[in-house]
C-alpha cells in the first residue's frame, strides 16, 4: 500500500506572531487550527482526525481537541521532536488512505520566546527517568555544543568551512527581506556570519536559529474533499522516517537519519533529488542544512560546501532553492519545532503562492525534511516529497 496521490494537502497557516506574550498555547493552536482550515475552506465540524506532539499542552491531543471542540474518530500524538510535524503529515495521509478519517488537522504551538527559554545553551535534560541522562547530563550537553561537535568532525573529515556553512544563512537572510513576518529581516553576508560571536566552536552565532513565539497548522484531506474545495491542490507524493541514535557507540556525526528516510520518500513518490525543484530543510544551526542535503542525495557525502556556498541556495540565483521564508535561521522556529512550517512554505511554492521574488519558477515538486533530537546523540529524521496537480 502507498500514499502517493492518495492525501492533498488541502490547508496551511503560520501564525504571524513572533513573541505571544498575550496568548495562550492553547490558543496559539486554536488560532492556527482556524487559520488552515479557513486558508482550506473548511470548518471544524469537518475534521475528523486531530495530530498534535509534546508541543500541545495537557494531555495534549485530548485536551486540544476538547479545547477547539473538535469530534475526531482518529488521534495522533507521534513525538520526534522537530521533525514530528512532518511525519504527522504522513501519518495523516496514512490515516486517510485506510479510510481512518478524511479530513486530518495538524496543528503546531510555542512560547518559548515569551518564556525565556535558553533553548540552544542550557544543558539539555529530559528527566531523570530517560535511559540517557544518567550517562550524558553530568557532561553538560546542550543542543549547540552537539551541533558543534557534527560540524567539527564533518571540517576535520571532508574539509569544510565556516565561510561555506556561512552561505547557508546568507541564502536564509536573502530570502527572509522578503518576509514581513520573519524575525530577521536584515540581509547578511559572509563576512558578517564568520565574524559572529562564537557560541560554540566551530558554530557561530549567526549559524544558529532563532527561537520564537507561534505556531502552524496543516490540513490533511482525501482526494475527494480536496477537488470539491476549488483550492490548488499539492498532493503528497512520498514520506519517509527514521531514527538514528548512538547504535552501540558506533557514532558517525558525519550523517543523519536522511539517508535512510530519504531514498524512502523518494523511492514512494517515484521521483529523484534531481526531479526537485525546491526544498525546506530543518536549519536549527547551519550544519544541519549541510548535512542534510548530503544525505537526501543532493550531492555526494563530503560535497555539501560546495553545493551550498556562493549563492546556490538562493531563489533566482541558485540551482537548488531552500528555505524561502527565512526558515529557522531567519524567519520563525516556533516551540523550537521546525518541521511544520518546513511543509507550509514548501505547499506556498508548489502552489505558486511564496512572495514574488522568492517564487521558483514552475515548481512542480517539493521535498521537505524534518530533524528532531540532536544530530550528535539521537534524533529521528522525516522526509516529506509533495507534488503540483
Amino acid at each position: 500500500m502507498t500514499i502517493k496521490g492518495k492525501a492533498y494537502i488541502a490547508g496551511i497557516f503560520e501564525h504571524p506572531t513572533r513573541k505571544a506574550d498575550d496568548k495562550s498555547l492553547a490558543q496559539l493552536h486554536a488560532e492556527a487550527a482556524t487559520g488552515a482550515l479557513g486558508d482550506a475552506g473548511l470548518t471544524r465540524a469537518d475534521v475528523d482526525g486531530y495530530f498534535c506532539a509534546g508541543d500541545a499542552p495537557g494531555l495534549g491531543g485530548l485536551s486540544m481537541a476538547d479545547y477547539m471542540g473538535l469530534k475526531v474518530r482518529h488521534i495522533d500524538t507521534t513525538e520526534s521532536g522537530g521533525s514530528s510535524y512532518v511525519i504527522h503529515v504522513a501519518h495523516a495521509a496514512e490515516a486517510i488512505v485506510t479510510g481512518k478519517c478524511n479530513v486530518a488537522l495538524i496543528t503546531l504551538a510555542g512560547r518559548p520566546r515569551a518564556e525565556g527559554m535558553a533553548t540552544g545553551t542550557a544543558p539539555r535534560s529530559y528527566g531523570p527517568a530517560a535511559p540517557d541522562v544518567a550517562f550524558e547530563f553530568p557532561f553538560g550537553p546542550t543542543v549547540v555544543n552537539q551541533y558543534a561537535m557534527a560540524a567539527m568532525r564533518h571540517m576535520h573529515q571532508y574539509g569544510t568551512t565556516s565561510a561555506q556553512l556561512a552561505w547557508i544563512k546568507v541564502a536564509a537572510s536573502q530570502h527572509a527581506q522578503h518576509n514581513p513576518h520573519a524575525l530577521l529581516r536584515e540581509v547578511v553576508t559572509v563576512e558578517e556570519v564568520v565574524s559572529s560571536p562564537i557560541i560554540a566552536d566551530p558554530l557561530h552565532r549567526l549559524d544558529c536559529c532563532v527561537i520564537t513565539d507561534g505556531g502552524g497548522a496543516i490540513v490533511v484531506t482525501k482526494p475527494e474533499v480536496a477537488k470539491s474545495l476549488k483550492r490548488p491542490l499539492v498532493r503528497v507524493l512520498g514520506a519517509g522516517e527514521a531514527v538514528k541514535h548512538q547504535m552501540g557507540g558506533k557514532v558517525d556525526l558525519t550523517y543523519t537519519g536522511a539517508v535512510w528516510s530519504g531514498p524512502a520518500a523518494f523511492a514512494e513518490a517515484g521521483v529523484t533529488p534531481s526531479d526537485v525543484k525546491y526544498v525546506s530543510i530543518y536549519d536549527s544551526f547551519t550544519i544541519t542544512v549541510l548535512i542534510t542535503l548530503e544525505d537526501l542525495g543532493f550531492c555526494p557525502k563530503g560535497q555539501g560546501g560546495k553545493l551550498v556556498a556562493d549563492g546556490n541556495l538562493i531563489s533566482g540565483f541558485g540551482r537548488l532553492p531552500f528555505n524561502t521564508d527565512g526558515g529557522g535561521l531567519c524567519n520563525n522556529h516556533p516551540g523550537n519545532r521546525g518541521g511544520l512550517t518546513k511543509v507550509i512554505e514548501a505547499v506556498r511554492q508548489l502552489r505558486g503562492e511564496a512572495h514574488p521574488k522568492v517564487q521558483v519558477r514552475n515548481c512542480d515538486v517539493a521535498l521537505a525534511h524534518g530533524t528532531g533530537g540532536s544530530l550528535a546523540t539521537r534524533h529521528g529524521s522525516a522526509t516529506l516529497i509533495m507534488g503540483r496537480e
